[in-house]
């Protein structure tokens, strides 16, 4: 896989084919997947609204990989600041992190899994992200509040039933009637918007 600046400057590149610009956005939304790769493909068809043609409106693949761009700019330094940290308390003979955060990789995949893939908050990503990184860091516990939306859980196994992020993270899997024919709709942006 290619770095996510590389995918986004051909996203960008207007003298490539539509569909090649369309595979890297698909290769940023791998890369930077904050909803777990389909939800966050969901949200970014249905928010960019990136036709099924891609003729008809190719500047949408452009403002979906703005949106992840934005995303980048929260997670990144946060990511750069905990690696500092920890390089530091290993340097200090701590070996287990005091805190996990809510992220598993550098491109901030799947820190508001949502495992239903159209039941996602609407706001902008970045916002959401931006939202649980803040509310981890005052220490609000995912398993009464939902970081994402901020309100009290009824069960804290369950997704949240306002924004859909759940908080077990990737590891809730995803679900929901016809699944995977909504993720074919979705792969084909056979949406209505």
């Amino acid at each position: 896989m290619t770095s996510f600046p590389l995918q986004a400057s051909r996203v960008r590149d207007s003298a490539l084919p539509l569909r090649r610009r369309l595979h890297a956005l698909r290769e940023c939304a791998l890369d930077c997947a904050p909803y777990g790769f389909r939800a966050s493909w969901h949200h970014l068809v249905v928010s960019a609204r990136i036709p099924r043609r891609l003729e008809d409106d190719p500047d949408a693949l452009v403002r979906a990989v703005e949106e992840l761009q934005r995303v980048r700019d929260v997670v990144v330094p946060r990511a750069r600041e905990y690696a500092e940290l920890r390089r530091r308390e290993k340097a200090a003979g701590v070996r287990v992190p005091r805190t996990r955060p809510p992220w598993n990789s550098w491109g901030g995949s799947g820190i508001a899994y949502c495992p239903d893939l159209e039941h996602h908050p609407t706001r902008p990503i970045a916002e959401v992200v931006r939202g649980v990184l803040d509310r981890h860091a005052a220490g609000i516990p995912s398993a009464t509040h939902c970081l994402a939306c901020g309100i009290e859980r009824p069960r804290a196994e369950r997704a949240c039933p306002t924004c859909g992020v759940h908080p077990a993270g990737p590891a809730a899997g995803w679900y929901g009637p016809s699944a995977a024919e909504r993720w074919w709709r979705v792969g084909r942006r056979d949406l209505e918007m």
